[in-house]
């Protein structure tokens, strides 16, 4: 079993306003706003790409999705030397066009990837969890389970941030840290089977305003290997501050969709 904890979430729309579920990112609007938050014509992109200027038209309009490697680096190489490019927005570019990860394992099959020397983990004295991309708590320990009331087994972590009232007050920085888990969570989208993985997922989200609000400003960020928190504990008030240590596992059925978290308590 391999546990790499330089998380590797820098794989991945709705106005914010609407009622309707959150877009999936596709390749096209993602490419044109990338283009045109550069003030780079498509003429000048495909001259210096090597392609048509009918091709990108084509690609931001979705009626190309799928571009070669070599295509796809010309025009992130261009739009790079314009104005440089955060890794999140290459790797996202490159999941979107399919260049990375493809395919999608049931949720039944993940929760079977938890094998028993997984579950070991759960055994250290830290609060501990082992979840599946997209936020589904395949199994975690009674640590976990106290520090976020309500997020046990089978919760997924998304729903219980913006739906169970215990998340608020659980979490002092609620706002920053929720902002910082769905930037994460739509940059994964894109290296994750994208709309047929997410799709009832999101509009499952889309019922929550604060979560339409922050997927509609279109950012994504990558999760640091340690993330701090505050933690209120709901029992006598007290607040903690503790480090979220995050791995992807590697191994197994399925690797890259099992993620470990740990609680690290933080000396006062």
């Amino acid at each position: 079993m391999t546990i790499d904890t330089s998380i590797d979430n820098d794989r991945g729309a709705d106005d914010g306003e609407g009622n309707g579920a959150p877009a999936v990112p596709a390749l096209g609007p993602v490419l044109r706003s990338v283009r045109d938050s550069r003030k780079v014509s498509r003429e000048r992109l495909a001259f210096n790409a090597g392609v048509s200027s009918s091709y990108i038209t084509h690609l931001e309009k979705g009626a190309r999705d799928r571009p070669t490697r070599e295509v796809l680096d010309a025009i992130i190489r261009y739009l790079d030397r314009v104005a440089p490019l955060s890794i999140e927005d290459r790797r996202q570019l490159r999941d979107l066009a399919g260049l990375t990860v493809s395919g999608c394992p049931p949720l039944d099959e993940l929760r079977a990837a938890v094998t028993p020397e997984l579950r070991e983990l759960l055994d250290r004295p830290l609060p501990a969890a082992i979840t599946a991309v997209g936020g589904c708590v395949l199994a975690c320990n009674p640590g976990w389970e106290r520090a976020f009331p309500g997020m046990g087994q089978g919760v997924n972590q998304f729903h219980w941030l913006f739906g169970c009232e215990l998340a608020r007050r659980a979490m002092v920085d609620w706002e920053d840290d929720t902002t910082v888990s769905v930037r994460a969570f739509r940059l994964a989208v894109g290296g994750f089977g994208g709309a047929e993985t997410f799709a009832e997922l999101l509009d499952g989200l889309s019922r929550y305003p604060d979560f339409r609000r922050i997927w509609g400003d279109g950012e994504v960020a990558s999760f640091p290997p340690m993330w701090r928190i505050r933690l209120r504990d709901l029992g006598n008030g007290t607040v903690r501050t503790v480090l979220v240590q995050t791995g992807v596992v590697h191994t197994g059925a399925h690797p890259g969709w099992l993620v470990s978290q740990f609680l690290i308590p933080v000396p006062t």
